[in-house]
């Protein structure tokens, strides 16, 4: 008979993604030999738990983000895999959202609605707002057309750091941006707080500013006003690979990459950013159209029903706003429609082609890989939980 391993998890449950995570490493545990889990009552941050020093338990899953943790950590001598990006116990195995692919993110967001002003506010307290903030300014410095502003937030350390304080930064900041402008923000109450200061400053959300966060927290993204969209971070994944990665150390496996990304999900598009930032009124129309009917068969013919240009116009007055040509944009959103297919249901390739009006599963294969660099099987299996 097995030994039942003891697993004990550091994770707070106080955010969507920590939960999630959570969730996770317990859905990994229901498919394989089961651990006897323990989960203490624990705030982000919050200093170890007293018992942990003499805990004889097989190993743990925790988010290390203090010194203090990270000592007793190191004097266990058991197997830890690390969910926080703070990265304060070197060798050994940590999981983690891949950043870069959620700034990503939100600058196609921003782009496809035809934003050429993009804004951070960020929290320098994390390392992974450090990470989307570099990412998303090195994104948009590399396209000729954008411009980015970043909001310098100051670290809750910092002896004259206070809400009131900071909140009227913000809204100066937020005032002096030009209009329209994306704002992408590095979480989903960083973003709440900005669109706060939107509504107290009767800037209108999203004509003037729209605003994204991450996490997809669903109740605060509801609760916010307008409702937020937001990135979300595969959390379940998350949990499964650091449960895997435990389980592994504990059966006297070695992990020799220590880093392990997880891709992003997707974004869940709510009223905070439901625009188009675009001035010119025929080519709005022309994206509308496209977004609206993508799935249905329409082609350029179509759409050049919708406007009075010529095709030629239409292709070079839409490359210089959004970066590609009409055609490019039609297929982007079927190549949306499949992602979302794959995540959220079990319909079979095929069924899923002829919804997202692909001549074949064959041809649907090759473009979605072309867009994504995986065969949609694959990304299924990746990203569907």
């Amino acid at each position: 008979m097995k030994k039942l391993r003891h697993v004990a998890l550091l994770i707070e449950t106080s955010n969507a993604y920590s939960r999630g995570v959570l969730e996770g490493v317990v859905s990994y545990n229901h498919e394989h030999d089961p651990w006897s889990i323990y989960l203490p009552e624990q705030e982000r941050g919050a200093k170890p738990p007293s018992w942990i020093k003499n805990w004889k338990g097989d190993g743990l899953i925790v988010r290390i983000e203090n010194d203090e943790i990270a000592r007793i950590i190191r004097r266990l001598n058991k197997p830890v895999v690390d969910v926080s990006a703070a990265r304060r116990v070197e060798n050994i195995p940590w999981v983690e959202t891949n950043d870069v692919a959620i700034a990503e993110l939100a600058v196609e967001h921003f782009v496809s609605r035809g934003f050429t002003q993009l804004a951070f506010c960020g929290d320098p307290d994390f390392n992974w707002s450090r990470w989307r903030e570099e990412a998303f300014v090195e994104m948009t410095e590399s396209r000729s057309n954008l411009h980015c502003d970043v909001f310098a937030s100051t670290s809750r350390s910092n002896p004259r750091y206070s809400w009131n304080r900071e909140k009227k930064r913000i809204a100066k900041w937020i005032i002096g941006l030009p209009k329209p402008v994306g704002v992408f923000a590095c979480y989903d109450i960083r973003a709440q707080q900005v669109l706060d200061v939107c509504r107290e400053e009767e800037i209108r959300v999203p004509e003037e500013v729209a605003v994204l966060g991450v996490d997809n927290d669903k109740l605060l993204c509801n609760l916010c006003y307008p409702p937020l969209s937001s990135i979300i971070p595969d959390a379940h994944r998350t949990g499964r690979e650091a449960a895997r990665l435990l389980d592994v150390l504990m059966n006297g496996g070695d992990v020799d990459e220590k880093r392990h990304l997880i891709q992003p999900r997707g974004i869940a598009t709510r009223q905070s950013t439901d625009v188009l930032a675009i001035e010119d009124p025929d080519i709005a129309t022309a994206v509308r159209f496209i977004r609206e009917n993508a799935c249905d068969g329409i082609n350029v013919k179509d759409v050049l029903k919708q406007v009075p240009l010529t095709r030629r116009a239409l292709e070079l007055r839409f490359q210089n706003l959004l970066g590609r040509t009409p055609h490019q944009e039609i297929i982007r959103q079927r190549v949306e429609r499949v992602k979302r297919l794959l995540m959220e249901t079990d319909m079979p390739l095929k069924a899923i082609a002829r919804t997202a009006h692909f001549e074949h599963e064959e041809y649907m294969s090759v473009v979605f890989r072309r867009s994504t660099g995986l065969p949609p099987g694959k990304y299924r299996q990746t990203h569907k939980h």
